[in-house]
């Protein structure tokens, strides 16, 4: 070997040596950043020495895919098991003491202490008082859920105008990778701001990505509805500013395809925009169903009836807009539960649900105008544990009592909210092991780095000190040749 090159050698392993030294910097740097991935310096052997000919990111397509599904994945389970907490908090309360089944009891224990002792006025007023705040947790809870679905409205429509934002920027991102692809530029920084880019996008809908020829690559959700192919598609939502009960929100659309909302506490949504879908259309209505129908049954249970049979039915304690008609059994009335107020007659006369005779003498069934009459009470008291026709939108099961209908709607919405928060907390780990995973393969370990350092320098120190030889023999050289 020449003196020459000898001296080629050494100076391309310094070069070498330092850009290799600048790759492991910027790993141990962006050792924190979750969204970096380690880079290494491809050496290929040339003549003379070696040349750093790539840098190569670490990938693993396997294992982000799969960290993009659960983080979709988590993010609609999230989405649900929240939704339901704030559901139970403003329609039901803090440990379900302002629900309708909870505020039945209580209206139920009055009932019964004045049918014990009916000639005590101030009884039937407790009972009349208990009454009206069953009916104002009835009429805030149709409020509650008509707002939580405006809410949620609101948020789909702020969702995607940041899924929006974050396909034009993958837009971007993409372009720079497929140009600089072309013209073999280094385009480690782009790929990181892509693949960044793609774990957000799917916080929002499920992702499905594929590269194609110089690392362009195209988006589609799950379901197949294409995200990204050249130019974003559009993800657009119109909000609604208020709801009533029995309206039906707009849909979703992707590229012009609708989004289809998840069901189950345990959702099967992946995203969040399905999720919060399922939680306005499909949650919150069956809610309101629930406080339409125990709206419903109490005023068909209160009904004043003639004792003769003579008069047709009519409301009692309880009415609404569509007095002196009753609802009729197993029909959903939607809003029912806004509507339901306590009749004022009993307001002003408690004793008219000892007695009756709210809508006139013929329906007096205390003739005689006894004070330890309890007939009437008794009679309503057995009523709210007859079984009646529920509705079937309603989702539970059609033939029970009041009573049971009242507390079941309780316990549906607690088996949710378990399920909802157990299918957190099994999604969650599973998106942090899938994220470990992945960063275990692709991500810095510091360590490493540090020890690939220490080899670089002492890789440096052997090139330098070949450096000098190689000059001593030159200057040896020189001087013998004067």
């Amino acid at each position: 070997m020449s003196l020459t090159s000898a001296l080629n050698i050494a100076q391309t392993a310094l070069f070498n040596s330092s850009r290799q030294t600048s790759v492991v910097s910027r790993n141990i740097s962006e050792a924190s950043n979750p969204d970096y991935t380690r880079r290494s310096a491809v050496l290929s052997s040339t003549a003379p020495g070696a040349q750093i000919v790539e840098i190569r990111r670490a990938t693993d397509h396997a294992l982000f895919r799969q960290n993009l599904t659960a983080i979709s994945d988590w993010r609609a389970q999230a989405t649900i098991s929240q939704g339901l907490n704030s559901l139970r908090t403003q329609v039901n309360g803090v440990d379900n003491a302002s629900a309708p089944g909870s505020l039945l009891s209580e209206f139920q224990e009055e009932l019964q202490t004045y049918a014990g002792t009916p000639s005590n006025r101030s009884l039937g007023e407790n009972a009349v008082e208990a009454a009206r705040n069953l009916v104002r947790s009835l009429n805030n809870g149709n409020k509650a859920v008509q707002s939580m679905r405006a809410d949620i409205d609101r948020e789909i429509a702020t969702s995607v105008e940041e899924l929006n934002r974050h396909l034009a920027d993958f837009e971007k991102a993409n372009n720079e990778i497929v140009t600089g692809t072309r013209v073999g530029r280094d385009v480690s920084d782009a790929l990181d701001r892509r693949d960044a880019l793609l774990k957000k996008i799917s916080e929002y809908v499920p992702v499905n990505n594929t590269v194609r020829s110089g690392n362009d690559m195209m988006l589609t959700t799950a379901g197949g509805i294409t995200l990204f192919e050249t130019v974003p598609r559009a993800v657009t939502f119109t909000p609604e500013n208020t709801y009533q009960a029995g309206m039906t929100g707009n849909a979703l659309h992707i590229d012009g395809v609708p989004i289809t909302p998840g069901s189950g506490g345990n959702t099967n949504a992946s995203g969040s925009l399905a999720a919060n879908l399922q939680l306005r259309d499909e949650t919150t209505v069956r809610m309101q169903s629930h406080l339409d129908e125990i709206a419903r049954g109490l005023i068909s249970t209160f009904a004043e009836t003639d004792p003769s049979g003579t008069q047709p039915n009519a409301t009692g304690l309880f009415t609404w807009s569509g007095e002196p008609g009753l609802p009729a059994d197993g029909t959903l009335i939607n809003g029912l539960a806004g509507e339901i107020v306590i009749n004022d007659a009993y307001i002003d006369n408690p004793q008219l649900l000892r007695d009756g005779g709210a809508n006139g003498a013929d329906y007096n069934h205390n003739t005689t105008g006894a004070a330890s009459y309890s007939e009437l009470l008794n009679t309503r008291l057995e009523s709210l544990n007859n079984p009646m026709q529920f509705a079937a939108e309603a989702g539970l099961s059609t033939d029970q009592s009041l009573t049971s209908f009242s507390a079941e709607t309780i316990s549906w919405l607690e088996g949710l909210r378990q399920d909802a928060s157990s299918g957190a907390q099994a999604k969650e780990a599973l998106s942090a092991h899938s994220a470990m995973a992945l960063g275990n393969e692709t991500g810095v370990n510091v360590d490493e780095e540090m020890a690939l350092l220490l080899e670089l320098e002492r890789s440096y120190e052997a090139s330098a000190r070949l450096m000098r030889a190689v000059d001593e023999m030159l200057g040896t050289l020189m001087e013998a040749t004067r």
